[in-house]
């Protein structure tokens, strides 16, 4: 097994989440350029795969990100993050708790979770030893159902919590700037990148905003 890619106390970035991808070959194709290409962390995340092709995709997905000193992160699975070696999981609302995950997989894990619009569920999830706060959806999305819409406020309001800042929903380089110039430390990128005519441009264009928010 492959040792987890230590994270960054400070990350800042995009954050990648894989696309639902049914074809291992095929995702492992579409995420090293990425990797290799500046992605600071990935999220495997695939709610249309079985139990057995996740647990084939998660492994195949780790020691590539390895290779490219990524930390690879695993959405909504404690259990599949600690059998492939993940450097950490995401965890939603219905996902479980930060200190039985931080007990199960370790001190250094990336333990993130999910805060919606939530200022209260952020506050209470920094205090839990979260190793990130997500807010989100920013702006529509089709990668998934959402009910809550996260404002550029709710990132300022939410400096003084002392973990880095995730923002996801909707991001592509042309939205993206008003959110990092906000505090977004990390934005978190499916299709926006993924779906995008040149997926390696996407992620660069993305990049380039954490220089300059507001080009």
């Amino acid at each position: 097994m492959n040792t987890p890619v230590a994270a960054s106390t400070s990350p800042r970035g995009v954050y990648l989440i894989t696309p639902d991808e049914a074809d291992t070959v095929r995702l492992l194709a579409r995420v090293e350029p990425l990797l290799a290409n500046g992605a600071t962390w990935l999220q495997y995340r695939n709610k249309t795969a079985s139990p057995a092709l996740r647990q084939a995709q998660a492994a195949a997905l780790q020691p590539l990100c390895a290779t490219h000193g990524v930390p690879l992160i695993i959405n909504d699975n404690v259990a599949l993050a600690r059998a492939v070696g993940a450097a950490g999981v995401h965890l939603g609302a219905e996902d479980g708790d930060i200190a039985a995950a931080r007990a199960l997989l370790g001190p250094d894990a990336i333990i993130g979770t999910s805060c919606y619009d939530s200022l209260d569920r952020a506050g209470t999830g920094a205090a839990a030893g979260a190793s990130y706060v997500a807010f989100g959806a920013f702006f529509p999305t089709t990668t998934k159902v959402t009910r809550s819409r996260a404002s550029v406020d709710l990132l300022r309001q939410t400096a003084a919590l002392g973990v880095p800042r995730v923002a996801i929903g909707g991001l592509t380089p042309d939205n993206v700037g008003p959110i990092i110039a906000a505090g977004a430390d990390l934005v978190a990128v499916v299709s926006g990148i993924f779906a995008a005519p040149d997926p390696v441009a996407a992620l660069r264009a993305c990049l380039a905003r954490f220089q300059d928010p507001i080009a």
